[in-house]
């Protein structure tokens, strides 16, 4: 019992670069969190995709990318609402934000914290084999919502959530979160796996480059992406067609991102 744990969270860390962090509401939606898990799985090496199958089930790591949004109104883990984001106001220094992976603030969300907390149980072998499969569901899932623009938004309209839009509408009938979460997504009419394929063969040539970046390398882009999201929208002439032309590359970025840094180590 005591090597199968050890061998988990071996995988945790080697296989899926146990160092991913990010950022209220629901991190790219149920679309994203399963392209970004279909990207990891897809880059995993042969054993670590069986050990990872052994422990979700085959292909449960795209299966359950979503867990982690769905148990939020359970009780099972009932603080578990901001351990999804890390929100930042703007125009902070760089040295601050990348600080935040290893002096984790005291407000606006606990992703960081969590994912270390988690790390070391694991390491102390304090877990079950059920916690040990929830551990390693929330790693799929908090992984992906650390490279989602909103998830480390200003935590002075909620993540984005406060930002009033209107798509493809005259009235507003969504909110900035919600567009970068989901409807940049939807609006391309990819099924998850045909999404995934081609975010693969587009950002093949990246792929080593993203994973020599380090972990404030990351965490500095997104949050300068962020703020450039929330300039463009003090300017944006209300066009859905233009925000999704302006936008749409750099929401793929993210995602392929997501995708790969769990195994840049």
């Amino acid at each position: 019992m005591k090597n199968y744990f050890k061998r988990i969270y071996l995988i945790l860390i080697c296989a899926l670069c146990a160092s991913v962090w990010s950022l209220p509401m629901f991190g790219w939606g149920q679309e994203g969190h399963r392209i970004i898990a279909q990207i990891a799985y897809d880059n995993l090496s042969n054993n670590a995709r069986k050990q990872v199958d052994k422990t979700l089930g085959k292909h449960g790591m795209i299966y359950y990318a979503n867990w982690a949004d769905e148990i939020k109104s359970d009780n099972i883990y009932p603080n578990s609402y901001d351990w999804h984001f890390q929100d930042f106001e703007g125009d902070l220094s760089d040295s601050i934000v990348a600080d935040a992976l290893d002096h984790y603030p005291l407000e606006g969300g606990n992703m960081y914290r969590t994912l270390d907390s988690l790390e070391w149980e694991m390491a102390a072998e304090r877990v079950s084999i059920t916690n040990a499969i929830h551990v390693l569901r929330f790693y799929v899932h908090l992984s992906g919502d650390r490279y989602c623009p909103m998830h480390m938004a200003h935590m002075s309209d909620k993540g984005g959530n406060m930002v009033k839009m209107a798509w493809f509408s005259q009235q507003p009938n969504t909110n900035l979160h919600e567009v970068w979460d989901t409807k940049l997504i939807e609006s391309q009419g990819y099924s998850y796996t045909e999404y995934a394929r081609m975010l693969e063969d587009e950002y093949k040539d990246s792929k080593r480059i993203i994973e020599k970046m380090s972990d404030e390398q990351l965490l500095l882009d997104c949050y300068h992406l962020t703020q450039a999201i929330y300039r463009y929208q003090e300017t944006w002439d209300g066009n859905t067609y233009h925000y999704i032309y302006t936008w749409r590359q750099s929401m793929e970025r993210q995602l392929y991102i997501a995708g790969i840094a769990w195994l840049k180590n």
